[in-house]
């Protein structure tokens, strides 16, 4: 049989399983018609990244007849991106779905949600949260905020950002305006630099006007889209504050306890397939943007020794030092960082060998 042909066929063999998996009109017959809006923080362009949030809405759709209908607006649309969570919290809309570490100007425990610099990766960032304690310790502190969290995808461990000029020593990082979120920011200006909080569209006119010296986003697939690598050619990696960036569903906790059970069970069924495509699909991605961004000239660059082990401990310092006057993060990051030494040193067995000795097979 014609290769091709098998594929397409299996493809469409697989999707309409799914399909008829998941109907269930049983589910929906009895139940309320409930409509939704939902803000991203993402713009549509991005279509890896907002597609989390259309996944999540066409999957409730289909399992209850179209009857729980979540209709998605992109970031700016109702409102700013970066004010995502405000909304859900003040009962504008009754979700979002964006990043918890864009409101560590809040607190910085925000930061656990997303990620931390030299924190979990993406596998370890699920683990934790669905069955190492994490989901619970993170709906505790967002009990304070109105809301409830569900994991709703994952970008795997980001780039380390675009930069107009080579980074070689500590000295280069002093003084340099970067576009960057969550607690790298704050790790970053403890070795000099100047952190900017900049949503996603608002990057490349500041970087090409040269309002900042570098700006990190997520990964090739998405900084090829947003053109970087036309203004800044330095390409670093690895993005140590990213290491496994979870991006969450939030609902407002009026609205989600109004839900019929059926629902609840539906949409969290939603969210984990948002939660593990989202991964899959930026996997598949990246590696053949990279080859795309590297022949368009981009010089690929990993951050000097020297730059890594002083961002460690300047965060490491930074945690103990929150923990020191902020209990709701001590408490985060007490089982946050147990949690990830043990991953860590699973990890250094398995996984960890296993990579060192392909990657030397190349």
């Amino acid at each position: 049989m014609d290769r091709r042909k098998f594929l397409k066929n299996a493809g469409v063999a697989a999707g309409a399983g799914v399909a008829t998996t998941v109907a269930a009109p049983a589910i929906a017959q009895s139940q309320p018609t409930i409509k939704w809006r939902l803000t991203s923080s993402f713009p549509k362009s991005l279509d890896t990244i907002y597609g989390g949030a259309d996944v999540l809405a066409n999957r409730l759709r289909a399992m209850t007849g179209g009857k729980f209908d979540i209709r998605v607006f992109a970031g700016g649309e109702i409102v700013p991106g970066l004010q995502a969570l405000d909304a859900v919290q003040q009962g504008t809309v009754e979700m979002c779905h964006t990043c918890s570490y864009y409101y560590v100007g809040k607190d910085k425990t925000f930061g656990f949600g997303t990620s931390v610099p030299f924190g979990m990766n993406p596998r370890q960032m699920n683990a934790w949260i669905y069955y190492g304690g994490g989901q619970k310790l993170l709906d505790e502190f967002y009990a304070n905020y109105n809301v409830v969290s569900f994991a709703g995808g994952n970008t795997g461990t980001q780039m380390g950002g675009w930069f107009r000029k080579e980074i070689k020593t500590l000295d280069d990082v002093k003084g340099l305006k970067m576009r960057i979120a969550g607690l790298g920011g704050a790790v970053f200006e403890r070795l000099g630099a100047v952190p900017q909080q900049i949503a996603g569209s608002d990057i490349y006119p500041a970087l090409e006007k040269g309002t900042i010296d570098a700006a990190e986003w997520v990964g090739p697939y998405d900084d090829e889209k947003l053109g970087f690598f036309k203004v800044a050619k330095n390409y670093y990696y690895p993005g140590w504050w990213e290491p496994g960036p979870t991006i969450h569903f939030f609902v407002n906790k009026k609205e989600w306890d109004k839900l019929p059970k059926e629902y609840q069970e539906a949409f969290q069924a939603a969210a984990y397939e948002a939660n593990v495509t989202m991964l899959a699909e930026y996997d598949h991605k990246n590696p053949t943007a990279l080859s795309r961004l590297l022949s368009q000239g981009v010089k690929l660059q990993k951050y000097p020794d020297a730059v890594l082990e002083a961002a460690y401990k300047a965060a490491m310092d930074l945690y103990t030092e929150e923990s020191a006057k902020n209990p709701a993060f001590k408490k985060v990051w007490t089982e946050y960082d147990k949690y990830r030494r043990t991953q860590n040193a699973w990890f250094s067995v398995a996984d960890t060998t296993m990579d060192r000795f392909l990657q030397s097979h190349k």
